[in-house]
């Protein structure tokens, strides 16, 4: 059976989206759509799809099972909730939307429709993520202690000055936070579950643009943990981003997805991989390596095929964002926030 897929967008993001989707057997890119009508149609040639520049007609193409969103993040409630009233299950690029309230609309949106929602998070399937993730379960790092998170990537001015929506509020959302760094704050909640108290800064120290491209945060987890988050797009020239985590059984210290140093007091065989040659993501936002979209695009599919949940749904995601949110409040009124979860 064929799957028919819809690419929402014709920037970086949905080239990715397109490639790893193509890459997976029985899948079909039929349609792509956008505001750029002339990057939608570059893009559709490419894999034999119809172009629109219009998402009501894009939204009504047929036959068409799911669409991926690529679009700029500020509109992707909006899009997703447009799509779940075609019928269509949606898997969007991080983050889910820029704000609770729009998450929280587009999720009941889903939830009503009777449609699968999911969000690009594809380091939750690394091997070395999923390899930590497991040791933690485990226990095998014992009492979690200490968390330092680093995201400390450079982008250059005509990053933001060639983009419409890049350091603009209203659609980004925020900015090294919302965008880079919100990876690495999904990662942290995955790993080491939900932060209670948070108190951050966030500046805009480099680039002319609305939004910050200098962030600092210190977090406190609800199993007690400790933490700490750096990110930045005004780090020259870019370093591959790093989370140590120390239990009261060792330290290990995952670097661009690889665990490349495990202390522990009683070793652990096989753990540590090569660390990475080029750290692309510290200086480009081109991403070269689309396995780890292709991994979670297979994850959807399945979760549409069985009824399940996908790796990272809806709320999920949802999870992420608020805490972005919090740091900021925290920049803006100089206090910490408390975070209360249901």
């Amino acid at each position: 059976m064929t799957i028919h897929i819809g690419i929402l967008g014709g920037g970086n993001i949905s080239q990715t989206h397109a490639r790893a989707a193509s890459e997976i057997e029985g899948v079909k890119i039929v349609a792509v759509g956008g505001h750029n009508l002339e990057k939608a149609q570059a893009l559709a040639a490419i894999y034999g799809a119809k172009a629109y520049g219009e998402i009501e007609a894009f939204l009504q193409h047929k036959p068409m099972d799911l669409i991926l969103i690529g679009s700029p993040s500020g509109v992707h409630a909006e899009q997703g909730i447009a799509a779940a009233r075609h019928g269509l299950h949606a898997l969007i690029e991080k983050p889910i939307d820029i704000t609770t309230e729009q998450a929280d609309a587009l999720i009941a949106a889903c939830e009503k429709a009777g449609v699968k929602l999911g969000v690009f998070y594809q380091e939750r399937v690394a091997p070395d993520s999923l390899k930590l993730k497991a040791l933690l379960n485990e226990g095998r790092l014992g009492k979690i202690i200490l968390v330092s998170a680093q995201v400390k990537w450079y982008r250059p001015p005509d990053y933001y000055g060639a983009s419409r929506w890049r350091g603009v509020w209203a659609l980004a959302g925020g900015g090294a936070l919302m965008n880079q760094g919100v990876h690495t704050v999904d990662l942290l909640l995955w790993l080491l579950g939900d932060v209670t108290r948070v108190w951050g800064k966030a500046k805009t120290m480099l680039h002319d643009i609305e939004v910050e491209d200098t962030a600092t945060a210190v977090l406190e987890f609800e199993r007690g943990t400790l933490g700490t988050l750096e990110c930045a797009t005004s780090v020259y020239p870019g370093y591959a981003r790093r989370i140590e985590i120390t239990g009261s059984e060792g330290t290990i210290i995952l670097e661009n997805d690889r665990l490349i140093a495990a202390d522990l007091r009683v070793p652990i065989a096989g753990l540590i991989s090569p660390p990475e040659q080029n750290s692309e993501r510290s200086t480009s936002p081109v991403i070269s390596d689309v396995s780890g979209h292709r991994a979670i695009i297979e994850d959807f599919l399945r979760a549409i095929a069985t009824g399940s949940a996908p790796m990272c749904d809806g709320r999920e995601a949802r999870r992420s964002v608020e805490l972005v949110q919090a740091i900021y409040q925290s920049s803006d009124t100089g206090q910490e926030i408390n975070l209360c979860h249901r």
